[in-house]
């Protein structure tokens, strides 16, 4: 007998029990989407509209009835770019072979109109109580908080949208004809609440090709997917709950050594959160016939500032530097003015992490730390892109890795006098002698901490063969091969699945 409360319960948005990929109910649930979707291969439309109703689907069982958030940014973002291009067509003026767009007052209104309906959405659901209670505090009033709720992946999708819109008005790419291929590229649900951000040219022109998932594209899907999903489910979430959330809500309590430990495990936790969810999501994608850009690179293997952006959320920091520093000047008004742009670009970076002084204070410190690697390479007269070798690259990551886990604490910590309390038990009440006893106490944190690391400073060609290996493997051996990492997150999964960290945001 079907219980039919119990599968009306599971297709129900519940607020505890957001739809995450590492959860059981969506692998069982993509399996059944995937034999479909296989199905209408050769459909293409259908396929298309398939897949756009699973992924207001999905977001409805991410954000509830805060999907709608989803057509508003579709519809008003397709009609006004088609408005745009129309315009910047009767605009164009060819000059010695080259195409050149004079744009006009109403462009220019137009993508005003769409950045404020983005951005509105935005600000209102993710900044309104925290500009009320600072402008309340700047005028020694009170501000009561509104019941906001923050709809998951807004940041996203909504950056997403905006590149659209903003490159057809650059003339960087010709606006599509029909709206059911826009709301594909919007809700696309691999990168739709976590990212990568995917720009509109990179992957309009894959829509409707025909269908093709060749061997090397499974597997690696499949390498992703097992390699994401073990990052997630079994690093990230077992170091976090069993240790790095303890010593960070009462960091007093614990010794400094045990501080620091903290660190590197809130350090290691992030970046096998946030690269665990994008290795799935490229890997999702791959096994339905599409690519993303790679959007983690090793990061903590950077000699500098500057090289951890290009290898740190790699799809955020391109947005940035395409739509805002470049928008700002860049480096074409002289150095002042990049340092100044600069900076600027990382506090607007950091409060787009969320609505609160820290994450604008570990933004500034990014954009210090980038003004002084570009002061620094301009005395040394280093040329773009410059990287160090031997020793001095090792010291180089030894120091940019140490400041990166400094700015970890304030974007972790809730306030700014914890982040201070924690940095004062590092500095003042080390106790290094308690070593031993914490690798013993937590021998499990421990171990996954230093194979975390392991993998993480792994030669990028040990990766690539790995995953050729995997490529290689026959489909049962591929099957194997999920089903013991599924058995390996079962068996070290706490009982509450642990959201996405990057879902916040």
């Amino acid at each position: 007998m079907i219980d039919y409360t119990k599968i009306e319960a599971l297709l129900k948005y519940d607020e505890l029990s957001p739809m995450i990929f590492s959860s059981g109910f969506f692998l069982w649930l993509f399996l059944g989407f995937t034999f479909i979707y296989m199905l209408l291969g050769k459909t293409t439309t259908l396929r298309l509209l398939f897949v756009t109703a699973f992924s207001y689907f999905f977001y409805y069982k991410s954000s509830g009835e805060y999907f709608y958030l989803l057509a508003i940014v579709t519809f008003s973002d397709f009609i006004i770019a088609a408005a745009i291009n129309k315009i910047n067509a009767r605009n164009t003026i060819v000059e010695e072979g080259t195409q050149k767009i004079k744009h006009s007052a109403l462009a220019r209104f137009l993508l005003i109109i769409s950045l404020l309906v983005d951005l509105g959405l935005l600000g209102y659901f993710k900044y309104t109580n925290f500009f009320g209670e600072l402008y309340a505090s700047f005028c020694g009033g009170h501000f009561t908080a509104l019941d906001i709720f923050l709809p998951v992946g807004i940041s996203f999708f909504t950056f997403q949208s905006m590149s659209y819109t903003i490159d057809v008005y650059r003339g960087q790419l010709k606006p599509l004809n029909n709206i059911l291929d826009y709301a594909f590229y919007v809700s696309f649900f691999p990168q739709l609440v976590a990212g990568p951000i995917v720009r509109a040219r990179d992957f309009l022109p894959q829509i409707r090709k025909p269908l093709e998932v060749t061997k090397e594209m499974f597997g690696a899907g499949i390498f992703y997917i097992v390699g994401g999903l073990f990052k997630k489910a079994v690093i990230s979430d077992y170091i976090s709950v069993n240790f790095v959330e303890r010593v960070f809500d009462q960091p007093t309590l614990y010794s400094g050594f045990e501080n620091l430990m903290a660190v590197y495990g809130y350090a290691l936790q992030i970046y096998c959160d946030f690269s665990g969810y994008s290795d799935m999501a490229i890997g999702i994608a791959l096994l339905l016939g599409f690519r993303f850009p790679k959007n983690f690179e090793s990061p903590y293997k950077s000699a500098s500032i500057e090289e951890f952006w290009r290898r740190w959320h790699i799809s955020l920091s391109s947005w940035l530097r395409d739509y805002l520093y470049i928008s700002l000047g860049g480096n074409r008004h002289g150095k002042f003015r990049q340092y100044l742009n600069l900076m600027i670009t990382m506090l607007l970076g950091g409060l787009w992490h969320g609505a609160s002084l820290n994450f604008i204070l570990w933004g500034g410190m990014h954009g210090l730390a980038l003004v002084v690697d570009k002061i620094k390479n301009t005395i040394l007269r280093r040329p773009k892109h410059y990287k160090s070798h031997g020793f001095m690259r090792f010291l180089g990551v030894i120091i940019t890795f140490h400041f990166v886990c400094l700015a970890w604490i304030f974007f972790r910590q809730r306030n700014f006098e914890d982040a201070l309390a924690m940095i004062m038990q590092i500095g003042l009440h080390f106790e290094p002698q308690i070593a031993l006893q914490w690798v013993t106490g937590y021998s499990i944190v421990s171990c996954l901490m230093l194979l975390g690391f392991l993998l993480h400073f792994i030669p990028a060609r040990w990766s690539d063969f790995t995953k050729d290996k995997v490529v290689r493997m026959p489909l049962l051996v591929k099957a194997l091969l999920i089903v013991i990492v599924i058995y390996i997150v079962i068996q070290t999964k706490s009982s509450e699945v642990q959201p996405f960290i990057y879902f916040q945001f």
